[in-house]
Protein backbone atom coordinates (compact mmCIF):
# COMPACT_ATOMS: atom_id res chain seq x y z
CA UNK A 1 0.00 0.00 0.00
CA UNK A 2 1.52 3.33 -1.15
CA UNK A 3 1.08 6.25 1.06
CA UNK A 4 0.53 8.87 -1.50
CA UNK A 5 -2.58 6.68 -3.13
CA UNK A 6 -3.95 5.85 0.20
CA UNK A 7 -6.82 7.72 1.63
CA UNK A 8 -6.10 8.37 5.60
CA UNK A 9 -8.84 8.75 8.19
CA UNK A 10 -8.46 9.14 12.43
CA UNK A 11 -10.90 8.29 13.98
CA UNK A 12 -12.00 10.07 17.97
CA UNK A 13 -13.88 9.84 20.27
CA UNK A 14 -16.94 6.97 20.54
CA UNK A 15 -17.47 4.26 18.00
CA UNK A 16 -21.23 3.47 18.85
CA UNK A 17 -24.32 2.94 17.26
CA UNK A 18 -24.98 6.57 16.91
CA UNK A 19 -21.49 7.48 15.93
CA UNK A 20 -20.76 4.62 13.13
CA UNK A 21 -22.84 5.01 10.57
CA UNK A 22 -21.38 8.20 9.29
CA UNK A 23 -18.04 7.20 9.62
CA UNK A 24 -18.64 3.83 7.47
CA UNK A 25 -20.20 5.77 4.79
CA UNK A 26 -16.92 8.27 4.87
CA UNK A 27 -15.25 5.11 4.84
CA UNK A 28 -17.19 3.70 1.92
CA UNK A 29 -16.53 6.40 -0.52
CA UNK A 30 -12.72 6.49 0.03
CA UNK A 31 -12.55 2.56 -0.43
CA UNK A 32 -14.54 3.45 -3.57
CA UNK A 33 -11.82 5.37 -4.88
CA UNK A 34 -8.12 3.53 -3.36
CA UNK A 35 -7.34 2.13 -0.56
CA UNK A 36 -7.68 3.25 3.36
CA UNK A 37 -6.28 3.59 6.16
CA UNK A 38 -7.93 4.39 9.32
CA UNK A 39 -6.15 5.19 12.82
CA UNK A 40 -7.82 3.91 15.72
CA UNK A 41 -5.77 5.04 18.50
CA UNK A 42 -8.30 8.24 19.29
CA UNK A 43 -11.17 6.28 20.08
CA UNK A 44 -12.47 6.17 23.96
CA UNK A 45 -15.36 3.54 23.49
CA UNK A 46 -16.83 1.40 21.06
CA UNK A 47 -19.70 -0.95 20.83
CA UNK A 48 -20.50 -3.90 18.47
CA UNK A 49 -21.46 -1.37 15.58
CA UNK A 50 -17.68 -0.61 15.48
CA UNK A 51 -17.42 -4.47 14.53
CA UNK A 52 -20.08 -4.17 12.01
CA UNK A 53 -18.61 -1.27 10.35
CA UNK A 54 -14.68 -3.14 9.71
CA UNK A 55 -16.45 -5.93 8.23
CA UNK A 56 -18.37 -4.04 6.24
CA UNK A 57 -15.24 -2.11 5.24
CA UNK A 58 -13.41 -5.55 4.76
CA UNK A 59 -16.16 -6.75 2.07
CA UNK A 60 -15.86 -2.66 -0.10
CA UNK A 61 -12.14 -3.28 0.07
CA UNK A 62 -12.15 -6.72 -1.02
CA UNK A 63 -15.05 -5.96 -3.48
CA UNK A 64 -12.56 -3.07 -5.17
CA UNK A 65 -9.73 -4.78 -5.19
CA UNK A 66 -8.20 -2.07 -2.53
CA UNK A 67 -6.52 -2.56 0.41
CA UNK A 68 -7.82 -1.37 4.37
CA UNK A 69 -5.63 -1.29 6.62
CA UNK A 70 -6.49 -0.39 10.28
CA UNK A 71 -3.68 0.98 13.13
CA UNK A 72 -4.20 2.20 16.74
CA UNK A 73 -6.74 -0.76 17.65
CA UNK A 74 -8.18 0.22 21.27
CA UNK A 75 -7.69 -2.69 23.41
CA UNK A 76 -11.99 -2.77 23.91
CA UNK A 77 -12.55 -3.11 20.49
CA UNK A 78 -10.12 -5.68 19.66
CA UNK A 79 -11.84 -7.50 23.08
CA UNK A 80 -14.98 -7.31 21.44
CA UNK A 81 -13.76 -8.75 17.91
CA UNK A 82 -12.00 -12.12 19.75
CA UNK A 83 -15.70 -12.19 21.80
CA UNK A 84 -17.70 -12.47 18.61
CA UNK A 85 -14.71 -14.72 17.02
CA UNK A 86 -14.44 -12.33 14.14
CA UNK A 87 -10.76 -11.34 15.16
CA UNK A 88 -9.33 -13.48 12.34
CA UNK A 89 -11.39 -11.82 9.87
CA UNK A 90 -10.22 -7.96 10.71
CA UNK A 91 -7.43 -6.25 9.11
CA UNK A 92 -5.02 -6.04 12.23
CA UNK A 93 -1.89 -4.49 12.15
CA UNK A 94 0.06 -3.45 15.07
CA UNK A 95 2.01 -0.53 14.25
Amino acid sequence: MSSSDTAQIAAQGRLTIETVPALFETGLQHLSRGDLQVDFSGVEAVDSAAISMLLGWKRAAQRGQHDLRVVGWPADLLSLARLYGVDELLPLHDD
